[in-house]
Formats: structure tokens, C-alpha cells, sequence
């Protein structure tokens, strides 16, 4: 059975009748730009070929219920005025809809929605951001909304700073909404500006692979909050908007953690930029130090890293690897690895020998592609998928 004969399935025999749609929304991988989207600054990242997939229905009452084709038994059942306390995973989806609410999505009625994909949890490819996202396009969709993309972003990350909890930027959302297939997509963060950047991999015999450590993380504890709060301090002690708007000769206006922090973000935001000119000038192979140039800046100045990630960083490096970093919000999760497509098998190898050794979880090695942005799929009542 497919994920969408799945999420249909359940849907049917949960709520009694066919939904009125089906719709995906991708996760994604940030090639490089991390902890500058909260900064305003700019990010590279592109969708991959795993997906969150919802079936949709509306309702005639106010009533709004969720649940998973994966635990049908955990449902959640809410209604249109509560959507605002939801709380655990429901609340991604439920906050994105009180979100579209409030910036006008027409009509008062509530929602049967049935979540399933294989985004992996916890692993830095933004499995939350792929939920609020297809729950976005699909209500956004099926109510006639007129909402760019853009609006349904901004949806999906009030959803989860003001009812999550977590403080993140908008690149997730923006990357599961808008990058197209082979491209990854350079994205203002102030503006919601993006343009795609070609990354010609399969041109250059180059694979992508995360490493997911198995070691999880939760974006809406201390950690994450204290680095975005860091980071409006070092603006404010600076007397710019944000970080994106100093450069490195302010740095030394700042001292210790300050310092590191901003560091980290005006580096970074630098690197971005040269990795674009890299790639459209057909150079991915030479992307690869940028990527460690990263994981050092993450691990040394914005202090997100963890020893798995570390380890997984060396191990690749020293089997074939042309650079490697952590993704994510950091404190756990995956590490992004930029390789030749000949050392893919080696280097997975590698990392399960080094956890072993040095008494980690056994990482998964995923092997991932640039997709398309969030779509309704081809499904249709009493059609055969």
C-alpha cells in the first residue's frame, strides 16, 4: 500500500467518506546558511524526496480532529477556538490552521486532516516544518483561498513560535513550499526573496547523504531559544536590525559568547554566498570545505554541535568525503555529507564503524535528492493509485 492509499485508507474508515484531497510537502536539507535565518540573513537549503502527506475534509461543524495513519488510535480532537492551546505534535498542525485563520482563510468550518510520511523525526530535516506545510496548502486549497506560498510559509512558523513554543526562522517552510527539483533555493529571510540556484550534482557525480546520529533533538527547549536570544543581544550591542547587517570589522566591538555568536552568523552568512557563486559558475565539488568550514563555525563559535555529529564530520572526511556539516537547529540530529557518488557505500560504512567505537547510537545513512516544494497529489476519489 502507498503513503497516500495509506493516509486515504485511514481517513476513510476514521471519518466515514473519501477526503477532499491529498496533498505533500517535502522536507529538506539547508546545504549551508545555518542559525542565519532567524538573523534575517540568507539560506541555501533544497526539498528532499521524503515527504509529509495529509488527506483533508472539511466538516459541517467547528470540530477539528487529527491523527496519523502511522498511530490511528492517536487522534486529537479540538475545536476551531481551542486550535490556539493545541499542544505535543498535533500542535504543528493545528497551530498552522489557527494561523491561516487569522490572516483570513474563509469560512468557519472544521477539519478532518490525517497526517503520515517519512520525513525522519528528530533528524534535522524538518519533518514539523513538512507537516505545517502540507497542512497549509491543503485547507489554504480546499477553503479557495487566494494565499501565495509566501503566506502559507508564514503560517507554518507562527504555528510553531507562538504555539510550539519553538523560536525558529522561516527557512523550513519557505524550503518545503517553494524550491523546485535540481535546485536548491536562495532565500532572503527578510523578504521571503528567493531564487533557484542549479546544484548540478548528477552532472558532477555527486551524492548528498545525511547521517541521521539518532541522537534527538527538541528545537523548543534552552538550547535553541539561548542562541537566538544571543544573537539579538550581539545586534543590539552592535546597533544593527540584525545580524545579517553586521560585518566581521564590528565584531570586535563585541566580547566573549557575544563574539562567538555573531561570528558564527556574519561567517556563515558569507559562506552562502560563496557556495552560490560555486555552483553557478559549475563548481559543486569545490562546495565541499565550505560545508566543513561550517560544522567548525557551528561547533566552535555557535556551540550546536554534539560529539555523534562531530564524529560522523571526521569519519566521512577521512573516506572520500568533500565536506561535511551538521544540519538542523543542532544539539543532535543529521549531518549533511557532500561526496562522490563512488565512496556513498564506504562512507556509510565508516560512520556505523566510528559509532560503534566510540559507543554512539548506529547512525542511518540516507541517501537524499533535490525535489520540488509542496503539492496536491493526483488522487481522486474511487481512482485506483
Amino acid at each position: 500500500m502507498s503513503v497516500i492509499e495509506d493516509v486515504v485508507a485511514t481517513f476513510r474508515d476514521a471519518v466515514g467518506h473519501e477526503p477532499d484531497g491529498v496533498f505533500a510537502a517535502p522536507g529538506r536539507v539547508n546545504l549551508i546558511g545555518e542559525h542565519t535565518d532567524h538573523n534575517e540573513g540568507h539560506v541555501l537549503p533544497f526539498a528532499i524526496d521524503r515527504h509529509c502527506r495529509v488527506a483533508a475534509g472539511r466538516r459541517a461543524d467547528d470540530v477539528v480532529t487529527v491523527r496519523s495513519a502511522q498511530e490511528p488510535g492517536d487522534a486529537v480532537s479540538t475545536t476551531l477556538e481551542a486550535l490556539p492551546r493545541a499542544r505535543g505534535w498535533s500542535a504543528y498542525a493545528l497551530g498552522t490552521l489557527w494561523a491561516l485563520r487569522d490572516a483570513g482563510l474563509p469560512g468557519r468550518h472544521g477539519w478532518d486532516l490525517v497526517v503520515a510520511g517519512d520525513v525522519p523525526l528528530g533528524a534535522g530535516l524538518s519533518s514539523s516544518a513538512a507537516l505545517e506545510c502540507a497542512v497549509a496548502l491543503a485547507v489554504a486549497e480546499l477553503s479557495g483561498a487566494a494565499f501565495d506560498r509566501a503566506t502559507l510559509a508564514r503560517a507554518g512558523r507562527r504555528a510553531e513560535n507562538d504555539v510550539v513554543g519553538a523560536p525558529v526562522g522561516i527557512m523550513d517552510q519557505a524550503a518545503s513550499l517553494l524550491c523546485r527539483d535540481g535546485a536548491a533555493l536562495l532565500l532572503d529571510c527578510r523578504t521571503l526573496q528567493g531564487e533557484d540556484v542549479a546544484l548540478g550534482l548528477d552532472e558532477a557525480g555527486l551524492v548528498t547523504l545525511v547521517v541521521d546520529t539518532r541522537v534527538r533533538h527538541d528545537l523548543a527547549d534552552g538550547g535553541y531559544a539561548d542562541r537566538r536570544a544571543a544573537c539579538v543581544a550581539a545586534a543590539d550591542a552592535l546597533g544593527v536590525p540584525a545580524l545579517r547587517d553586521a560585518t566581521p570589522d564590528m565584531l570586535g566591538r563585541l566580547d566573549g559568547r557575544l563574539r562567538r555568536r555573531a561570528r558564527h552568523v556574519v561567517t556563515e552568512q558569507a559562506r552562502v554566498h560563496r557556495v552560490v557563486e560555486l555552483l553557478r559558475t559549475q563548481r559543486p565539488a569545490d562546495v565541499g570545505p565550505e560545508l566543513t568550514a561550517s560544522h567548525a563555525s557551528l561547533r566552535d563559535d555557535f556551540a550546536v554541535s554534539v560529539p555523534a555529529l562531530d564524529a560522523v564530520v571526521e569519519a566521512v572526511l577521512e573516506h572520500g568525503a568533500l565536506g561535511a556539516r551538521l544540519v538542523g537547529g543542532g544539539f543532535g540530529g543529521s549531518a549533511l555529507v557532500l561526496a562522490p557518488t563512488t565512496t556513498a557505500d564506504s562512507i556509510g560504512e565508516a560512520v556505523r564503524r566510528r559509532a560503534a567505537d566510540d559507543g554512539h547510537p548506529e547512525p542511518v545513512v540516507r541517501e537524499v535528492h533535490p525535489a520540488g516544494g509542496a503539492r496536491r497529489e493526483p488522487w481522486a476519489p474511487g481512482a485506483r493509485h
